[in-house]
């Protein structure tokens, strides 16, 4: 008789997708927009923060494609005002000098 093996249970890894290039991620690989209640927008890098998100790569080419595309307007269903843009802007650029690090480091 033949003994019932439990294998071990595979851990749900949640998927979401990237606004620019739509491609399925796991979630810890992208990057939320959120839309605060108070106005205003925040990067949201935990993935945790309450309000409307929309998902992004680490990638510069996606965020300057959604920043110059009106993406992000659309995904969070608001206009994004000039000083939206420009803290996304500065993450945006931040994500290149980290890419940069990461190849001269290895």
């Amino acid at each position: 008789m033949a003994k019932n093996r439990q294998r071990p249970r595979q851990k749900h890894v949640p998927q979401r997708t990237c606004i620019a290039c739509r491609e399925t991620k796991p979630k810890r690989d992208l990057v939320r927009v959120v839309l605060l209640a108070e106005g205003g927008i925040a990067v949201d890098e935990t993935g945790k923060r309450n309000g409307r998100g929309a998902y992004l790569c680490r990638n510069y080419a996606c965020w300057e494609q959604a920043l110059k595309r009106g993406m992000l307007n659309r995904a969070l269903r608001v206009d994004l005002q000039p000083e939206d843009v420009a803290i996304l802007e500065t993450f945006a650029r931040s994500l290149v000098e980290t890419a940069l690090e990461d190849e001269t480091s290895t």
